[in-house]
């Protein structure tokens, strides 16, 4: 539903996380990524191995290396990912195994909030180039020369539906899904999508997420041209699935409400008084993932609004950000905090640079 130009969605009955599954600058095992925010002193970013060519100096969160025990498939399939669907594809996996859904998987629900296609510059500066009339690109050239100046199975990295796709394919998912274009909130769109997929009753077991690179050369560029890097972003990937279910004796926690809102084309303060009257009731801790200022101090401000008494945590002083993956990364540290029993309602804030807000709340 939407109220004051809020989009609502409050299920019925709280959905029951049942398994979770990251990949962030943590490492590869969610359990203490919130806890660890909660106590510790923010990372330090560092120069990218990615972006060694284009980037050499630029502050980032990068994952490290990956370990083959935890990798995605074998060397040929990985050939075909982006880095977003080979993170995605490793906590898809890590998510299925904490919840224990092996059986049945072509009927799991998949929702995942997915970044620009990320594809090998190798690849794609051949094909640009051969699509160049003079100084623009020319479409009746891209069609002709362009694509033949790359290998076919490009494919599988020009298309950012793959980033969910990979991941399916890998672990055997085939329920009803979708890929949602993502730099934040429809991240959170993603999981009102399962959330709904579940309370309808089109599946009753679901995957919810987001997976994204922010450590590309052409996003960097983007950042830059975009003046976000002057202005507090530091760019990061990763990515974070969770498992929900409709039946759960043992849920690890439970998602109540989401909400999205819009700040394009109305102060970023009248978009958080809309927001106000739908994050039910008052947590006892909020975490917020801004992509720097101004939306830092706003959400900081809100969050005390609604309990002067919560603790409030920044996690993009811990994480940086990675775009599609953020809000996603943000629920698993929420979830960590509550399984220790460091908090029983926790509201997640984040705000991309797609000038949106969103909010979620677990218990």
């Amino acid at each position: 539903m939407r109220e004051a130009g809020v989009t609502v969605t409050v299920p019925p009955r709280p959905v029951a996380v049942v398994g979770v599954g990251a990949v962030s600058v943590h490492g590869f095992d969610w359990r203490s990524s919130g806890v660890s925010a909660l106590d510790g002193a923010p990372r330090d970013p560092r120069p990218a191995a990615q972006l060694r060519a284009s980037h050499p100096t630029l502050a980032t969160f990068e994952v490290g290396p990956i370990p083959p025990g935890e990798d995605a498939g074998d060397a040929r399939q990985r050939k075909l990912m982006t880095r977003a669907a080979r993170l995605a594809a490793i906590a898809t996996r890590k998510a299925l195994d904490a919840a224990r859904f092996h059986e049945r998987r072509d009927e799991i629900g998949f929702y995942l909030g997915v970044g620009a296609s990320g594809v090998a510059m190798d690849e794609i500066v051949p094909m640009l180039r051969a699509s160049r009339e003079g100084e623009t690109f020319s479409l009746a050239r891209f069609g002709r020369e362009g694509l033949a100046a790359c290998n076919p199975l490009f494919a599988f990295q020009t298309m950012n539906n793959f980033t969910l796709c990979h991941a399916a394919i890998l672990t055997g998912v085939g329920g009803p899904n979708g890929a949602l274009y993502s730099r934040g909130a429809a991240t959170v769109q993603a999981l009102e999508e399962a959330l709904w997929a579940i309370t309808e009753g089109a599946c009753d077991r679901c995957l919810a997420g987001g997976a994204d690179s922010a450590l590309h050369p052409v996003t960097i560029d983007e950042f830059e041209r975009d003046g976000l890097l002057s202005r507090a972003l530091v760019p990061s990937e990763g990515a974070a699935v969770l498992a929900l279910s409709a039946h759960s004796d043992t849920p690890v926690a439970h998602v109540t409400r989401a909400a999205r809102v819009s700040y394009r084309h109305r102060p970023l303060g009248h978009a958080l008084g809309a927001l106000r009257g739908v994050c039910g009731e008052p947590p006892d801790l909020v975490l917020i993932a801004p992509w720097g200022e101004p939306p830092r101090e706003a959400l900081r401000a809100f969050a005390r609004s609604l309990n002067p008494g919560a603790r409030v945590l920044d996690l993009s002083a811990h994480w940086g950000e990675s775009l599609a993956a953020t809000p996603a990364l943000a629920w698993t540290a929420a979830i960590d905090i509550l399984a220790t029993g460091r908090a029983r309602r926790v509201l997640v804030l984040s705000a991309g640079i797609d000038r949106e807000i969103a909010a979620v709340t677990f218990q």
